[in-house]
């Protein structure tokens, strides 16, 4: 299934070190800055320049978004996305120049399939930028997703491949799209509620993260690596305060896909983008497109991977 982002104004492009087993992706406005908001819900995340994004903010623009894997070592790679931009000429107006804004975050990635010292570098990051593209976008272990897994509430050992993910919601008057980079501590389930990938026995049956630890099963391992990133785009416009809104919503989908989501040992954020001018619409619409995009999303970035 392939979606195209031209309506969003958005072009996404992977960088994928396979042998490393990490990645990084952009998703950058075509040809023009996006309003930007987010909504954190882990408390273990790796971020770059998220208070700008509060409403309020002097700043109200992005002109990229990064999504990295190589843990605080793949922020690094924000520098590549700069480059890029500022020949362009692209960010926020200054003297004599500008400044490209480009919030990022990072995913928990080194060692589980790659190499421990892999990680995202700059030159990957402005690759990413210039191959980026509206049409053809690839899904699965690639950019950002080379390197993940889910279910690792028990270890590594047990745990399956994560991956990026992207699916579109659309009803009259709007329409969203959700790219996400799936490294769950938790359990993928599927929309009846049954586990499409996480944690698994020797004999390859599930475990049931959610369940295990509820009951008091605690892991024995050693917290394993985590963080599931989000972004959301809508097509119609809607201001910075209204797109947190939609951002703290959408965080519904990591609950009712990801098993536990949001834990102390998770880094999970979701992005929201909005153009900067255009046609409005209904803050609840875009708030249930969103959740039903990223759920889809989340769905795909581990079907393509296992």
């Amino acid at each position: 299934m392939n979606h195209s982002l031209a309506r969003f104004g958005l072009a996404v492009g992977h960088a994928t070190d396979q042998a490393g087993g990490t990645g990084c992706t952009v998703i950058r406005g075509i040809a023009a800055p996006h309003r930007a908001a987010c909504a954190v819900l882990g408390r273990a995340t790796g971020s770059r320049e998220l208070a700008l994004l509060e409403p309020g903010h002097l700043v109200e623009r992005v002109d990229a978004i990064l999504l990295s894997g190589g843990s605080a070592y793949g922020l690094d790679a924000a520098a590549g996305v700069m480059r890029w931009m500022e020949r362009a000429g692209r960010g926020f107006p200054v003297g004599g120049g500008v400044v490209p804004i480009v919030p990022a975050a990072v995913c928990f990635d080194l060692a589980p399939i790659g190499r421990f010292d892999a990680r995202p570098t700059a030159a990957m990051a402005e690759a990413a930028c210039e191959t980026a593209a509206s049409d053809g976008i690839a899904e699965g272990a690639v950019g950002v997703g080379t390197g993940l897994t889910v279910g690792k509430a028990f270890g590594p050992a047990h745990a399956m491949r994560g991956g990026f993910g992207l699916a579109v919601r659309e009803a009259s008057g709007c329409a969203a799209a959700a790219m996400v980079a799936v490294n769950a501590y938790g359990d993928v389930r599927d929309e009846a509620g049954a586990i499409l990938a996480g944690a698994r026995r020797a004999d390859g049956t599930f475990m049931d993260s959610a369940r295990s630890l509820a009951a008091g099963s605690l892991p024995t391992a050693a917290v394993a690596p985590n963080t599931t990133l989000a972004v959301i785009a809508l097509d119609a416009a809607f201001t910075r305060l209204e797109l947190q809104g939609i951002a703290r919503a959408a965080t519904a989908a990591y609950h009712r896909r990801i098993t536990p989501a949001g834990t102390s040992v998770d880094g999970d954020i979701v992005f929201a983008l909005a153009p900067m001018e255009g046609p409005r619409a209904p803050v609840a619409q875009g708030e249930m497109l969103a959740v039903a995009a990223l759920e889809a999303a989340i769905e795909r970035a581990v079907r393509l991977t296992n």
